[in-house]
């Protein structure tokens, strides 16, 4: 029965116990005069009921929530508990690392409390929270050898998949909000095809679905049990290790004490907010009106590549939650137009769109949209509108060009090189070239060993090989020169391969040519020959 019901019978009945009281109370005593016919007081007919005393209804007392956010973290941690070995040997390795641990979640504060309230709202897995930390240790910049960037390591294909833009002026893949958003849908995808198997989810977010699915294909085959610890020796080997290694530091997080380490305390509550700012604005306006540091907005924006925001958006900044309203008030006071610096540039003679676009470091894309340009021919005299910086390079020094010229410039032994990258070069040809690691060469320039080169690119080469120091010459990269050869009749790759003294390998890449690919007199094969070695 219903609360309202209850009390509706509860009245009812003492209503009705009263009404028949009346009937049976005896009479007051009469007095000697009024038994004498004297008038007395008029007796009432009916007495009034009892007063009902109703018992104040409960009241459900909710606890507070936490103050810190880790604490609300461990009250949603749902992954299974394990005592499988590798993940008391990760468990050790933090526990042994507590300075490295504090930096890690210190950084991380900026961006834990949005990241548990967004797994909080599809109902996901609060330990999920802490993929950041085996990923990127919550830096946002991480770039990885396999090209994965951002907070949440995600390669620029998948990046794709997921609707996140990427584009000289923009990465999502870096974006707060953005790469949150797709990590998740991600996982929650992942978890709906593996069956409601979160380990299995994050194993597939490590290494793609396709490997996991292939691992459960075999153990069924086999007949063996298809979960995460089953299937763990026919994954990737990292991955094997990446699923512990999140559980190792869940484990961490549920009693920090018991492993002898102390975590910050991070404030329960929003760090940022997303101010609207209706159109590109240069970052280091956007800094002066906030008054904030330019470094503080690059990392709670760190999609941002340039100076400046796409200027097809998104708009809005991430600023902290206090000095939200003081940047929407000074926002007011600046038109949208008047957010970027523009420059009427008059165009001189023999000035090609990309070089003024290096000029301003913007690219040709940018000027022919603002400029309704349909191809890449100008006129000397005429005059493009052209966004630009507001200050100093030095200022923007979280953009992508600053962050790679500090990769760039770092002292490393050996020889240092300049090398100008040329048409049909890959990392691969010129770290073969010059007698260094791939992997070497991009971590010197800030790259993956995957990235696409761009034309007229410096790349910067640390060699410690004589052969690999010679072909730098007296005058750098100068000694190696492009030759367009014609093919003859009787010519076959090899034979001129062999003749310009360069691998067959690098003839193919430079031309894109396929080893059984016959030749045809008259083509025109590019080649990039070491002069030196040809006089020799």
């Amino acid at each position: 029965m219903g609360t309202a019901s209850r009390f509706f019978a509860a009245a009812t009945t003492a209503a009705a116990l009263s009404l028949a009281g009346c009937s049976l109370l005896p009479s007051k005593a009469t007095s000697p005069t009024a038994a004498a016919g004297a008038p007395g007081p008029v007796e009432p007919l009916l007495t009034a009921p009892a007063r009902l005393e109703l018992a104040a209804p409960e009241i459900e007392v909710l606890p507070e929530p936490p103050s810190d956010v880790l604490a609300r973290l461990r009250s949603g941690f749902v992954l299974p508990a394990t005592d499988e070995p590798d993940v008391a040997e990760e468990l050790e390795w933090y526990g042994s690392h507590a300075d490295y641990i504090a930096r890690v979640f210190t950084r991380g504060e900026r961006y834990l409390h949005y990241i548990a309230g967004e797994l909080e709202a599809r109902g996901m897995p609060a330990d999920l929270a802490l993929l950041p930390v085996v990923e990127s240790a919550f830096d946002p910049f991480a770039y990885s050898r396999g090209r994965a960037s951002g907070l949440w390591q995600i390669i620029p294909g998948t990046g794709e998949r997921l609707g996140l833009k990427q584009n000289w002026w923009y990465d999502g893949r870096r974006d707060v909000i953005d790469s949150t958003r797709a990590a998740l849908d991600y996982l929650e995808m992942l978890h709906e095809q593996f069956d409601g198997d979160w380990l299995l989810a994050v194993a597939g977010y490590n290494s793609g679905e396709g490997n996991v699915a292939r691992a459960i294909r075999k153990a069924e085959a086999a007949g063996r049990p298809t979960d995460f610890w089953s299937i763990r020796e026919d994954l990737p080997p990292e991955t094997a290790r990446y699923v512990p290694r999140l559980l190792a530091i869940r484990d961490l997080v549920a009693d920090p004490a018991l492993h002898g380490v102390e975590l910050p305390v991070i404030e329960n509550a929003p760090y940022f907010a997303a101010v609207d700012t209706e159109s590109q604005i240069d970052l280091a306006l956007a800094a002066t009106l906030s008054g904030l540091e330019i470094d503080t907005l690059y990392a709670l924006n760190p999609g941002i590549n340039r100076w400046a925001t796409d200027p097809e958006g998104p708009h809005r900044l991430l600023v902290p939650a206090t000095e939200a309203a003081r940047f929407e008030i000074a926002l007011e006071t600046i038109a949208p137009t008047e957010r970027v610096r523009w420059t009427r540039h008059q165009i001189g003679r023999g000035e090609t769109l990309s070089e003024i676009a290096e000029d301003y470091a913007t690219t040709p894309e940018v000027l022919r949209e603002i400029n309704g340009l349909a191809g890449n021919v100008i006129r000397a005299g005429d005059h493009l509108m052209v966004p630009h910086a507001s200050a100093g390079d030095d200022a923007y020094s979280l953009s992508l060009e600053a962050r790679t010229a500090r990769q760039q410039g770092a002292e490393r032994s050996g020889t240092r090189i300049d090398y100008e990258v040329r048409s049909g070069d890959s990392l691969w040809s010129i770290a073969e070239r010059y007698d260094v690691g791939t992997g070497e060469l991009a971590s010197w320039n800030a790259m993956a060993p995957g990235d696409v080169l761009s034309v007229g690119r410096t790349l910067v080469i640390w060699t410690e090989s004589e052969s690999g120091a010679a072909l730098s010459g007296l005058d750098g990269p100068e000694q190696i020169r492009q030759i367009n050869y014609v093919v003859r009749s009787g010519d076959s790759l090899s034979a001129i391969a062999g003749r310009f003294r360069v691998s067959l390998a690098d003839l193919l890449e430079w031309n894109g040519l396929a080893p059984e690919r016959y030749l045809q007199p008259g083509q025109s094969l590019v080649l990039y020959v070491d002069v030196t070695e040809q006089s020799s």
